[in-house]
């Protein structure tokens, strides 16, 4: 794989990832880019999950921007999602889609970043427990608990908000299924 196959692989994966833990399309086109140099002068051929190794990079990166920022909570407020569209969809149901990615995207980005990490890894990488644990260097404990917080805090946003019929499925079953 040369470097532009590897860039043309995963930019979308590296940047939906970025764009999620920032919240701006700007600073997420920033690290992405970052997270690409990084590959670039690495010896990336040598490891064993690139994927991995690029989201683990480009999370790293993100947090460190947001930890430097003294505004981040006004930044919050205008949050938006980068919506992966269906090509079979009709104009009309990618609307829909985005308004419900956009909603849901404002409730993730008010969770703690750590928490927020480990909920965008899952529910929009589709990582599993031990992918996310050794991405972001942290033990599955770890991860297992603060993907129940982040459930526990998103179910309680949206109780508070009187949404409680957008949790009957998706994560909230997830998080049932963890009370046990």
């Amino acid at each position: 794989m040369t470097n532009k196959e590897l860039f043309e692989t995963y930019r979308s994966d590296v940047y939906r990832t970025c764009y999620y833990m920032l919240g701006q399309a700007s600073d997420a086109e920033d690290i992405c880019q970052e997270v690409f140099m990084t590959a670039f002068r690495g010896d990336w051929q040598k490891i064993d999950n690139v994927r991995t190794w690029l989201l683990r990079i480009a999370v790293n990166r993100s947090l460190n921007l947001l930890k430097r920022r003294n505004n981040l909570r006004a930044k919050l407020k205008h949050y938006p999602h980068l919506l992966a569209g269906r090509p079979d969809t009709t104009p009309d149901i990618r609307a829909e889609d985005r308004e419900s990615a956009e909603e849901w995207a404002g409730y993730v980005g008010r969770l703690p970043l750590k928490i927020r990490a480990v909920i965008s890894l899952r529910y929009v990488h589709d990582l599993g427990t031990a992918e996310i644990a050794d991405l972001l260097n942290i033990p599955q404990g770890t991860v297992k608990s603060r993907q129940h917080k982040g459930l526990r805090l998103l179910k309680a946003m949206l109780e508070r908000e009187g949404k409680s019929e957008s949790i009957k499925g998706g994560a909230y079953h997830e998080y049932q299924s963890y009370k046990g």
